[in-house]
């Protein structure tokens, strides 16, 4: 390995978003900083499932007032 190349590698503390703690080692910051996340597997819709629509300026309702019709029609 070359030297005075590669960036310190020290350990961490993470925040999730629920204030639960772990620590890791990384290359960011410097050692014994903390990172707060704001997005984690415990809060992301990708993770959790549960998908919630922010409807800013009300897109998403013209969207739904629009293409209301379109449904797929069962006799």
């Amino acid at each position: 390995m070359k030297k005075d190349i590669h960036p310190d590698y020290h350990e961490i503390t993470v925040v999730m978003t629920d204030g639960t703690e772990y620590k890791t080692r990384s290359t960011m910051g410097k050692a014994g900083e903390t990172i707060k996340l704001d997005i984690d597997p415990k809060s992301h819709p990708a993770w959790t499932g549960q998908h919630r629509i922010l409807d800013s300026g009300g897109q998403v309702a013209r969207f739904n007032k629009r293409f209301s019709g379109l449904g797929v029609k069962t006799d």
